[in-house]
């Protein structure tokens, strides 16, 4: 099944508590994950920030919102139990619990209830909901995820748009921040002054100039078929060379894809959606807009020393 939103994992989560003893909460969650028979690879499936587990992010959510209703208490780091009013619920005997539901607790009501700021002029929510099933760190990661689509759409087709020494420079910087090349300068040098039997150029593999790796970088407005890449391999066959990577604005069909994957040299095909990508990830092209620093409490601050 798919992954539980952190809603439906409330109620199977006090029911997991529902002897009044103290569990620790990764316990309950490989019990939950049992339960609603999750899959290792759906256990295993991370945020895109790749920080926490979907599922555990789900059920930490799950608990912080009981919390904050009086049906779970936290006893020690790490650890919870049921209160006498997450008793009192479980004897009502709830089809679900959400967040619907626990709008009949005051202090759940507080918890998300807006208030005036010190000015007393501007109302400021204390805590804004979620798109439905999905909990705070989600919705902040989905909006990231999509404005980062939308600016590495924006970027190839900036990237199409170049004209070819513009392009050329582009690769260079790009390749020299993600530690190939040695200095700005001798990836310079080496990129677009080959043009030999499809070779664009030559870069060291890393600053001390190792291995060499061959550069085929071009826009493209079609796919890229196997035959081009076919060329580029015995360009490489030619050069004696065992790596290349062949860029493009375009994409690879699958025939190529399962050509480089069979043959002896190294080639690494960078399509236009990996290089604007991986623009965005080195600051080629791009500029901080804003910048949100998410913070967790430091509990061990807190601890008695």
């Amino acid at each position: 099944m798919a992954i539980p939103d952190y809603q439906s994992c409330m109620l199977p989560l006090l029911r997991r508590v529902a002897d009044g003893a103290e569990h620790q909460l990764k316990d309950v969650a490989q019990a939950l994950a049992a339960e609603f028979g999750l899959t290792a690879d759906e256990i295993n499936e991370f945020l895109p920030s790749g920080q926490q587990p979907v599922f555990i992010n789900r059920i930490g959510w799950a608990r912080t919102y009981l919390k904050k209703a009086g049906l779970l208490i936290s006893p020690r780091r790490g650890w919870l139990s049921i209160s006498p009013r997450g008793l009192a619920v479980l004897h009502e005997n709830p089809q679900s619990i959400n967040v619907k539901y626990l709008e009949r607790f005051p202090e759940f009501v507080d918890f998300r209830s807006t208030k005036k700021d010190a000015s007393g002029e501007t109302p400021s929510a204390a805590y804004s909901e979620a798109p439905i099933g999905q909990t705070p760190h989600e919705a902040l990661e989905a909006a990231y995820e999509r404005l980062r689509a939308e600016l590495a759409d924006e970027v190839l087709q900036a990237l199409k748009g170049a004209d070819p020494a513009l392009f050329e420079n582009i690769v260079v910087e790009l390749l020299v921040k993600m530690g190939y090349g040695g200095s700005r300068k001798d990836a310079g040098k080496a990129i677009g002054r080959s043009g030999d039997e499809g070779i664009d150029g030559i870069i060291k593999e890393d600053p001390l100039g190792l291995d060499n790796v061959y550069i085929q970088a071009k826009r493209w407005e079609g796919t890229v078929g196997r035959p081009e890449i076919q060329k580029f391999a015995g360009a490489l066959q030619g050069q004696r060379a065992r790596k290349g990577i062949f860029i493009t604005t375009s994409d690879f069909s699958k025939d190529a894809n399962n050509y480089v994957s069979r043959i002896e040299s190294k080639i690494v095909l960078m399509d236009g959606k990996a290089l604007s990508n991986l623009m965005i990830d080195f600051g080629v092209g791009v500029v901080s807009m804003s910048t949100y620093d998410v913070k967790k409490i430091d509990l061990d601050y807190f601890t008695e020393i």
